[in-house]
């Protein structure tokens, strides 16, 4: 089974079980808190107000061991220090750091879930929705813990980290038509529908996608006031073509093919390189439909550099990152006449908008996709 480190921690807020998906897997609703200005500047007060209680916290503690060495060894009596810390029964009273009130202690650098099963009935989400319905709060159903196949079914830092960049730079999506590719519970398709026009959130199975319809729906508030559609449909990237069959639910229509590749300028995937295997499929799914757009395209991707013990070398390794890595390398030096693609890192200097921890493993990419000319194959790795 594998946990998102966004659903590992203890909370200092509820999230509730709301269902069982057609897996039996338990699904909770979280509410994610955005960071505007001005709860920024709180919260980088509240975190500077908890280092000086820690900081002064540490001086006394640190000035009661150097009482202990001051006592004679030989006398074998109990430190001084010591016997200030002894209650009247003579047992240890131990100092602990000061803790911040509930409120403040949810706001600190990393995201923090605890899920609490709903036994109160649908009051209850109803009294959460109504809470929480303010412009700065997302909620997204998920699950917790996964076997390796649905982890799109859980939230993950890499899509926090695009999802900061989207809302940093908002001004660059401003009305366009985006494709994301394994969109998961659709967190990163959501931030993207407060500023494009037109958000296609893809992905497969269908108890998948339909939580990220529901999720979808669940933040209308955020999509509405821009005039944004966000539309959950299926993508295979093992599959040569769209599903148009009607009968399959979330598959593509003729004209929302016809749309995608005549208005499509930007392309999403968050933390979607775990697997060599889909890792070489998603760039084939890349390059196929980057192909096929009628306008250069801007393709953003985040990942976190995950390290692992590995059998093969009998060390802790990033296979799967250095894999990613090498096909990333083949697409920027790949030429067949046909597309041109340049691939450069993005620095992430942009403000954090979700509460979470932007550890240093990890990444942000962008790649250029141009068109040079008419059609061709899709392109084999290089040796």
């Amino acid at each position: 089974m594998v946990l998102s480190d966004v659903h590992m921690h203890a909370p200092s807020k509820r999230h509730f079980m709301v269902r069982l998906n057609t897996a039996g897997q338990p699904v909770f609703l979280s509410q994610f808190k955005l960071l505007l200005d001005k709860s920024r500047r709180n919260l980088e007060k509240k975190e500077k107000d908890f280092k000086k209680q820690d900081a002064k916290c540490r001086q006394m503690y640190g000035e009661e061991e150097e009482g202990e060495q001051d006592d004679s060894v030989e006398e074998r009596k109990a430190p001084e220090g010591i016997e200030a810390l002894l209650d009247e029964d003579g047992d240890l009273e131990v100092v602990r750091k000061p803790r911040l009130p509930d409120e403040e202690a949810e706001d600190l650098s990393r995201d923090k879930v605890c899920p609490i099963i709903l036994t109160k009935g649908r009051d209850v989400l109803e009294e959460e929705e109504h809470e929480d319905s303010s412009c700065d709060v997302i909620k997204i159903e998920h699950t917790m813990a996964t076997p390796l196949e649905d982890v799109g079914k859980q939230v993950w830092r890499g899509a926090f980290l695009l999802l900061d960049y989207i809302l940093s730079e908002r001004d660059l999506f401003k009305d366009c038509t985006v494709l994301e590719l394994g969109g998961g519970t659709g967190i990163v398709s959501i931030a993207m529908a407060t500023a494009a026009k037109t958000v296609y959130c893809t992905d497969v199975g269908e108890d998948l996608l339909d939580t990220c319809k529901r999720n979808v729906a669940l933040n209308k508030h955020l999509s509405e006031p821009a005039g944004s559609k966000v539309k959950v449909r299926m993508l295979d990237w093992l599959r040569d073509e769209f599903c148009t069959d009607p009968d399959i639910p979330y598959s593509w229509s003729d004209q929302e093919i016809a749309e995608l590749h005549n208005l499509t300028t930007v392309i999403l995937a968050a933390d979607v390189f775990y697997d060599d295997d889909l890792t070489d499929a998603f760039f084939r799914t890349l390059y196929r439909i980057t192909h096929n757009l009628n306008n250069p395209c801007a393709v953003y991707l985040s990942i976190e550099k995950r390290l692992n013990f590995s059998l093969r070398h009998m060390d802790v390794a990033c296979e799967a990152y250095n894999h990613f890595r090498d096909t990333l390398n083949d697409l920027a030096n790949f030429r067949d006449g046909k597309m041109r693609y340049s691939v450069e890192p993005l620095g992430l200097s942009f403000p954090q908008h979700m509460v979470y921890e932007r550890v240093e493993q990890l990444e942000l990419w962008k790649i250029t996709a141009v068109r040079t000319s008419e059609k061709s194959g899709a392109p084999e790795r290089q040796k």
